[in-house]
């Protein structure tokens, strides 16, 4: 069988994966397929550190402010996005390279997901106001009744894990463990992987993250959409609480526009917010992936 490749770049932020995927495109006759939690949303393109508009111009890039803020994605939807994408780049002869740092949807994507059922909309909204009812720790404790095996999985301030662990419960009667051990579905068997890490020294990686942001603050282009992406959330255009304001720095340029923080604080924690995120990257790609 003719495997069919598909290139997959990826590692901490601000390692420069970007540029390697600009380069193998450009070798390859490539097409950049986003792969990243945040820069599937449309409106903070600088914080999310989404390509430029030369580097859009230099290959196509797909799947990059494709979504709404208020359109909550996840590995499974990813997935179900990218797999006809990637298999109409095979087919007119061009090579699929996968971007991004979010090593769940690559995993999703090259070992399959066990299949999993769709929470109906009243059912999420009915558990998350219940879990803001009651709170954590009894929230925690109602799951560990009815579901010991997901709640002792999760401390009790895994908030997103343990309403999912619930909602699932409620819409299906099953546990999700129950779920995640049927049958995963795979990528077709003629997609092979040909998957670079890239994986930066600790110091220099650390030395990118702190300078990036300054450069991000510096052209004012953070700045600026930080404020208009808090006027969105404050007109009601946007939710309070979506992925996207978890976006590094968001919650501290936001602050800083509020006037409760100055810049330089600002700047500071943000730096610090980066670097955590960068290493608990490289720990993930370390522990889980070749």
């Amino acid at each position: 069988m003719d495997k069919k490749r598909i290139y997959i770049v990826a590692g901490p932020t601000a390692s420069g994966k970007s540029a390697r995927a600009l380069e193998l495109a450009r070798e390859l006759d490539g097409v950049i397929i986003n792969c990243d939690s945040l820069q599937i949303y449309d409106g903070l393109p600088t914080l999310t550190a989404q390509p430029s508009e030369a580097d859009l111009n230099a290959a196509p890039h797909i799947l990059y402010k494709h979504l709404h803020p208020n359109d909550v994605t996840s590995a499974g939807n990813w997935r179900e996005l990218v797999q006809p994408i990637i298999a109409k780049v095979l087919a007119e002869g061009k090579a699929p390279i996968i971007c991004g740092g979010t090593g769940l949807y690559i995993k999703a994507l090259t070992d399959g997901l066990s299949p999993m059922p769709d929470v109906p909309d009243e059912v999420r909204a009915r558990v998350v106001a219940h879990y803001d009812e009651v709170g954590a720790e009894a929230f925690y404790a109602e799951l560990s009744a009815r579901d010991p095996e997901m709640a002792a999985r999760f401390h009790v301030n895994h908030k997103a894990r343990i309403v999912r662990a619930m909602e699932v419960l409620e819409a299906t009667g099953q546990s999700l463990a129950e779920w995640q051990k049927l049958e995963r579905a795979g990528p077709p068997e003629d997609w092979e992987f040909v998957t670079e890490i890239i994986m930066p020294e600790r110091g220099e990686l650390y030395r990118r993250c702190n300078a990036r942001f300054v450069q991000m603050v510096e052209q004012g282009s953070a700045l600026e959409e930080t404020r208009d992406f808090a006027a969105r959330i404050e007109r009601g255009e946007v939710d309070e609480g979506v992925p996207l304001t978890k976006a590094l720095g968001f919650k501290y340029l936001r602050s800083y526009l509020s006037g409760d923080m100055d810049m330089e604080e600002a700047i500071m924690l943000s730096q610090g917010e980066t670097r955590r995120y960068a290493k608990r990257q490289c720990t993930w790609f370390r522990n889980q992936m070749k």
